[in-house]
């Protein structure tokens, strides 16, 4: 993939507009890798019951009007930035490793 825009793209984790009210809303892609999309959104979920930085992150965008899905949704979304990151990282390791 060459960027993580790309990347969410393939996993499904891209947000879509909706234009289905006055109000500007997105909803996650049904398209794209399941099981890829399927993996983030078990990672989500246990970072969600788990780990402090996602539930302030919850808590801070349902406190702001987002329901308990678009949270999920924005969660997800970074990170699959977060896993993008990381396969880039040991992708650069691994090209300097072959080199040398």
């Amino acid at each position: 993939m060459h960027s993580k825009d790309a990347f969410a793209r393939h996993n499904g984790t891209a947000p879509l507009p909706v234009w289905s009210s006055n109000r500007a809303r997105h909803r996650l892609s049904r398209t794209g890798n399941r099981q890829l999309n399927a993996a983030i959104h078990r990672i989500a979920l246990t970072q969600a019951r788990c780990h402090p930085d996602a539930r302030a992150l919850l808590a801070r965008r349902k406190a702001s009007g987002d329901g308990g899905m678009e949270a999920l949704r924005i969660l997800k979304r970074r990170l699959s930035d977060v896993v993008f990151t990381a396969m880039a990282a040991d992708l650069s390791l691994m090209v300097t490793a072959a080199a040398a």
